[in-house]
């Protein structure tokens, strides 16, 4: 059924972890009962009250071709939560841009066509779907990429950089268009009933641009039109700083942007920093700790046990466990599983 086999001895050390985590989630340490179910808990947990060695966690993949979309996306997603145990529902937002060959110039951007409703109609079908099947139970959260990613689909990232370096306000038409589009996604998804979304900006990283300043003046402002929106209409929304395409250098940047929780990489460009210190930076709970690359992928039983206690140990008081960016699509679940059993075992 998934992509990396495991072997017996694996699977059955993996099989039992899971079982003993199940065993415990029904009470705390002090043996008062946790809330009825997840969305529960995890509202009490923005509300700041957080279960005694329980610790949230959630993992994201991204699903194979026959899962992108509509009922088949709609109950992979499942499929994927319920066996891992997560603490909330993420959907994946699968509905991109293709590449738009006009696009061969700044001018060009002008010319992007509005992509209303219908566009994203696959990808509403799954939001009702998972909706009607779980939001009684569990917060759900939809991805959202942001104006200055959708035009890297369109003109592929590169020609992106080399029309915004050569004509900024030039571009600055198509990413209004984007954004425009973006805000139908975002309203008919709050109607369909989603608790928030997983917000994600890029643009930022170090020498993305020649100069910072355009991602302040030409990216950021089309970043913040959508998470004012979220912010005001929804309870939970994550922050996601992604450094996919390259390191970063530092947050400053995006201290400001809404969220009630920042999922960002602890690994900078010239540096590691602490969940704690981007706690305190963004002035709001961390989301992170387990780097996509690593064990998480290819480590050992125990050695994933061992990480995800170190990362809950040296983690800030009110966190939820997950790794810096979309693990590797060929994850085995059993290892997200794992993880997530051992953070639900352990509080920071």
């Amino acid at each position: 059924m998934y992509a990396v086999k495991m072997n017996r001895r694996k699977f059955v050390s993996l099989s039992a972890l899971g079982l003993s985590a199940t065993a415990t989630l029904s009470r705390n340490s002090f043996g008062s009962p946790l809330p009825a179910n997840k969305r529960e808990r995890m509202l009490s947990w923005l509300a700041g009250q957080s279960s005694p060695n329980y610790t949230p966690a959630a993992f994201f993949l991204h699903f194979g071709n026959d899962y992108k979309t509509g009922s088949a996306a709609a109950k992979r997603h499942l499929e994927f939560f319920r066996h891992t145990d997560m603490d909330f529902l993420k959907i994946q937002f699968e509905q991109t841009y293709t590449r738009q060959a006009f696009l061969q110039k700044p001018a060009d951007w002008q010319k992007l066509k509005l992509a209303k409703l219908d566009f994203y109609e696959a990808q509403l079908q799954t939001v009702r779907e998972l909706v009607k099947a779980e939001k009684k139970n569990s917060l759900i959260l939809m991805t959202l990429y942001s104006p200055f990613m959708c035009a890297g689909h369109c003109a592929t990232a590169p020609l992106l950089i080399q029309h915004m370096e050569e004509n900024p306000e030039a571009v600055k038409k198509g990413l209004e268009i984007l954004t425009e589009s973006q805000m139908l996604f975002v309203r008919a998804c709050i109607k369909e009933g989603v608790d928030g979304f997983y917000a994600s900006s890029q643009g930022g990283e170090a020498k993305r641009f020649t100069s910072p300043a355009l991602f302040t003046k030409y990216v950021k402002p089309y970043d913040l039109v959508s998470m004012n929106e979220i912010n005001k209409a929804c309870q939970f929304n994550i922050l996601h700083v992604c450094d996919y395409v390259a390191p970063y250098s530092g947050y400053e940047a995006h201290y400001d942007y809404p969220g009630h929780v920042v999922n960002a990489n602890t690994r900078l460009i010239d540096r590691q920093i602490t969940g704690q210190e981007i706690t305190t930076a963004f002035k709001r709970p961390f989301m992170g700790g387990i780097d996509r690359h690593g064990i998480i992928g290819n480590g050992t039983p125990a050695q994933l046990e061992a990480e995800v206690r170190q990362a809950v140990r040296n983690a800030p008081k009110r966190f939820i466990l997950g790794a810096d960016c979309t693990v590797e699509a060929d994850t085995n679940w059993d290892r997200l599983k794992q993880a997530i059993a051992v953070a639900h075992q352990v509080g920071t």
